[in-house]
């Protein structure tokens, strides 16, 4: 079986903390050469202090995304490292649920919200186009959410900015065929990723829930004391509720596992018990 990984030059922002920094150690373990951009020096630290000694390399570049000199100067640090860049994985997000009736409260997490998840991306692509054009191919992989397929109560910044992320991704795949692979993961909720520290309004979690909310804020509290829920903490079981971040991670590992010629350029992951609406 031909490793499509090794060897291959994959920068991620986001990546000292989440999926970015699960899917930097997976991929330097198989032998990749990790550009790692983060505004969090001391995640970035330990993450490359976790790649010693693997098969691949990781260069740690801090970076904040919502700055587009800064974005092209940590694409520039990793083609003068490694001779390009193969893959961006625009990882890095925020989630800030809230209502509009909270506005006042989540004005500047809002903000936040829009610079990171749409302009971070914007600023990502941006970074990388003109040199994977002139290499003649390149990859890019945009982390959206099942928060972009509709609007829901509790989630207009937030859907928006991934909405935007779908589009961007489409848009971009139509300019750029056989030049520039694009693929867009749409993941449901994994919890345990941190992103939930951002909501502003814990109630607003329930638009993408209906009518399932209790079941689910039922199910979310045993998980979270550590309580027995059966088949539902199986990953193995039709009845599974919640993915983990590690399997989120081996999934967007499976699209940039790819040969050149194959793209997986639309990617939605759920657990498949999970009570998402969307």
């Amino acid at each position: 079986m031909v490793d499509h990984i090794a060897e291959r030059v994959i920068m991620i922002t986001g990546a000292a903390g989440g999926f970015g920094r699960l899917v930097a150690e997976k991929t330097a373990a198989r032998g990749a050469r990790v550009v790692a951009v983060d505004v969090d020096v001391a995640g970035l630290e330990a993450l490359r202090e976790s790649a010693q000694g693997g098969p691949g390399q990781l260069e740690a570049v801090v970076a904040d995304v919502r700055d587009r000199a800064q974005m092209a100067s940590a694409a520039s640090r990793g083609i003068d490292e490694f001779g390009r860049v193969d893959v961006l994985v625009n990882n890095a997000g925020v989630m800030p649920l809230a209502f509009f009736a909270d506005h006042a409260e989540a004005a500047e997490a809002w903000e936040r919200c829009i610079d990171i998840n749409f302009k971070g991306v914007v600023n990502g692509i941006a970074a990388v186009h003109d040199s994977m054009i002139d290499q003649g191919r390149g990859h890019i992989v945009n982390l959206s959410s099942i928060y972009g397929n509709y609007p829901v109560a509790g989630a207009a910044i937030y859907g928006a900015t991934k909405a935007a992320v779908n589009v961007i991704s489409e848009a971009l795949r139509q300019e750029s065929q056989g030049r520039i692979k694009v693929t867009t993961i749409r993941p449901t909720g994994v919890p345990a990723t941190g992103l939930g520290a951002g909501v502003i309004n814990p109630a607003a979690i329930g638009g993408i829930l209906g009518a399932q909310e209790s079941v689910f804020m039922e199910k979310m509290g045993q998980i979270l004391t550590g309580e027995e829920i059966g088949e539902a903490s199986d990953s193995d079981s039709i009845a599974y509720f919640s993915l983990s971040p590690d399997q989120l991670a081996d999934q967007i590992v499976y699209a940039i596992d790819q040969p050149w010629g194959v793209s997986i350029s639309d990617l939605t992951v759920r657990a498949s018990g999970d009570l998402y609406m969307i």
